[in-house]
């Protein structure tokens, strides 16, 4: 089984309405298709999570003859959760239709940048992989980031942890090392654990540093 990374770059004209609006709207910065579903042949639902301000957008929708249905859920910081249900159009079908090949599928999100690119990720066939990289509308180009024997910790940081690493993060959570008011110290972990506390500090900062650096490099979902 074989995975992709690829970035699609989209001429203004063929993208998505409400992309064109990230792309030429200031103050933000993505938005991530975080669940799709098609329930007719022109027609699908979506939940998005979007990075910037709900007013503009909101309005920018109301705008629009399009979506047939839409609501809006703002988060405490500067973005908003976002569900839609619309009619795709012809140059929105061609561009699913690239990525809808036998056995292959799509991990989510997919990302709608403000550069005016897509990032997409796909698991699945290596000849289901290479047709879909070939059925993308020639008019968008498109960058292979990379491509590869899947690795499930690709799509759950979690499995990229040790067993060890995972016992030192869960013995931290129960014993309250993570709490609010930090309820265990380091030597409660390492005393769960049964190890030194310097290893037991160890083995949390490197499962730390692989959750982390899996959020930031993928964005908050």
């Amino acid at each position: 089984m074989r995975y992709l990374e690829a970035e699609i770059d989209q001429p203004p004209d063929r993208r998505s309405p409400m992309h064109q609006f990230v792309v030429e709207t200031a103050g933000y910065e993505v938005s991530r298709l975080l669940y799709r579903d098609q329930y007719a042949a022109a027609e699908h639902a979506g939940l998005f999570h979007v990075e910037g301000p709900v007013e503009p957008y909101r309005s920018a929708l109301d705008e629009r003859e399009q979506p047939i249905e839409f609501d809006i859920d703002p988060c405490p910081d500067e973005s908003f959760y976002l569900y839609v249900r619309a009619r795709l159009a012809d140059d929105d079908r061609a561009f699913a239709a690239a990525f809808d090949q036998p056995g292959l599928l799509v991990i989510t999100p997919v990302e709608y940048r403000a550069d005016g690119t897509v990032r997409v990720t796909a698991v699945g066939p290596a000849e289901s992989i290479q047709s879909a990289v070939e059925a993308i509308p020639g008019e968008m180009g498109v960058e292979v980031r990379a491509v590869g024997e899947y690795l499930a910790g690709r799509v759950d940081e979690r499995l990229e942890l040790t067993q060890r690493q995972l016992a030192a993060v869960e013995a931290a959570v129960e014993t309250g090392y993570y709490s609010a008011t930090r309820e265990a110290t380091m030597e409660a972990v390492a005393e769960r654990l049964d190890c030194a506390p310097g290893t037991a500090a160890e083995l949390l900062r490197r499962a730390e540093r692989t959750v982390m650096s899996a959020v930031v490099s993928g964005g908050p979902f």
